[in-house]
């Protein structure tokens, strides 16, 4: 087990003139760190909850950014990013690093050829954030299919995987059978078959399948009492959850918005409030470094 703190998982993969200099932020600062920001001709950044703060390191250069790429992937960057189709990497531990530049593609597969940033998000296992909500979330002492609603970096991917965490360990009653179709890999975060971030004993996870695809196949081989989905957005991801719950399948996934009203303007989503797929809503904001949850009842 690696034992190393988020940030020093997450930071070991860049050169040693940026990990020096990122030491001097202190540790009270790392141990609040939630993404480093490497952008070509500029010192490389950190996000902090109170925002972006420029570290101490020289201007990145072409070269860092590729050292970055072969020591996150333990190949050679070429290769890499030949590899890049959605543009990032699950690293070891679940952070995640995301990747900007030059794309060159054939047959509508694209490649970045050439980097200009990168992003590196540390993953924290944080667990207990879902059992204050479980009441809300269950009717009759059966959790409800929900729906976590938020914009982007509001944390609703977190909250998922603890949802997950709490149906299979039984927080709220009997532990479930999860199923998690992770096409992003960011709520499991496998690395070669071993879930980095914790999801409860009785979850299994599908990873890198697009969703669409993925409910249908944990539905018929791992015979799940619940499934959970990461960013439903398009009508095929519509139609696998409104499968799933017409399965009997308690359903959990995220999507992007700010409320109901959000949800309603875009058909896909409409479309699964018009269906009855989901029961709960809960709604996450983030102002300053602060975070608020609402829950909604759906009819």
């Amino acid at each position: 087990m690696d034992e190393r703190k988020p940030w020093e998982q997450a930071a070991s993969v860049l050169p040693r003139p940026l990990g020096s200099g990122l030491r001097a932020l202190g540790e009270d600062r790392l141990g609040q760190l939630e993404e480093l920001r490497l952008r070509r001709g500029f010192p490389m950044t950190a996000l902090l909850p109170e925002g972006e703060a420029e570290v101490d390191t020289p201007p990145v250069g072409e070269e860092a950014l590729r050292q970055t790429v072969e020591n996150a992937t333990q190949s050679s960057a070429h290769t890499a990013l030949d590899q890049v189709r959605r543009g990032f990497f699950t690293l070891r531990g679940g952070h995640r690093m995301g990747m900007c530049g030059t794309a060159a593609g054939e047959g509508g597969r694209a490649a970045l050829r050439e980097l200009s940033s990168l992003s590196i998000r540390v993953a924290r296992p944080v667990t207990g954030l879902a059992e204050p909500l479980l009441r809300s979330l269950t009717e009759e002492g059966r959790p409800l299919s929900t729906l976590i609603l938020a914009p982007p970096g509001a944390g609703k991917t977190t909250l998922l995987r603890d949802l997950v965490r709490a149906l299979s360990d039984g927080a709220a009653g009997e532990p479930l059978r999860v199923a998690v179709a992770d096409e992003r890999g960011e709520i499991a975060a496998l690395w070669r078959g071993e879930p980095q971030l914790y999801v409860g004993r009785h979850t299994d996870v599908l990873d890198g399948c697009p969703k669409a695809e993925g409910l249908p196949i944990l539905i018929r081989g791992m015979n799940p009492q619940a499934a959970a989905a990461d960013e439903l957005g398009g009508p095929e991801d519509v139609r696998a959850a409104a499968e799933a719950a017409g399965c009997g399948v308690i359903l959990l996934a995220t999507a992007h918005g700010d409320g109901l009203d959000s949800l309603r303007r875009r058909p896909a989503c409409r479309e699964l409030l018009e269906l009855g797929v989901f029961r709960r809503l809960v709604v996450l904001e983030r102002r300053g470094g602060a975070r608020t949850v609402r829950v909604e009842a759906l009819p």
